[in-house]
């Protein structure tokens, strides 16, 4: 897209199904390489990433030509089908229905890329739902409690 300029950074959180602690410390490095390459060949730059068991939070330098729908979908689909093919977990690995997004100014980068470093640590303290329910509170981002992480029926 010729003559197109712009500076859209989007911190995006997905977790687990049924938030189970399914992706292991051993493997976790190789989901997030994976993850990566996702991002790169869709023409967007993943500035971030962490995980925990249960969730991942990336920061992504999203481009215009893509969605952010579905550049997540083509995460979650890609990471999913990845880590099947691995046979990392008993069963069929899923994610979470959905996804929390946040937008960033490039003024705030370096505080979203410690937040996301450092979730090892915040994790001592807080549960992932206490952490995703924070962020939509700080955003202003009304939600319907029965809806928040549902599950697929």
């Amino acid at each position: 897209m010729a003559n197109t300029y712009t500076q859209i950074y989007i911190h995006a959180v997905f977790a687990v199904r049924r938030r189970q602690n399914l992706i292991s410390e051993a493997h976790s490095e190789e989901v997030r390489k994976y993850m990566t390459g996702v991002v790169t060949n869709l023409g967007s730059k993943l500035i971030a990433i962490n995980n925990m068991p249960d969730h991942f939070h990336l920061l992504i330098g999203l481009k215009p030509d893509i969605s952010l729908s579905e550049m997540i979908g083509k995460v979650k689909s890609g990471s999913s089908g990845f880590i099947n093919q691995q046979r990392w977990v008993a069963g069929r690995f899923e994610w979470q229905e959905g996804f929390g997004a946040f937008s960033y100014a490039r003024s705030q980068l370096d505080a979203v890329i410690r937040y996301i470093e450092r979730q090892q640590i915040h994790h001592r303290k807080n549960t992932f739902m206490d952490e995703y329910l924070a962020l939509l509170a700080e955003y202003g981002i009304d939600y319907d409690q029965r809806y928040i992480l549902k599950e697929p029926e």
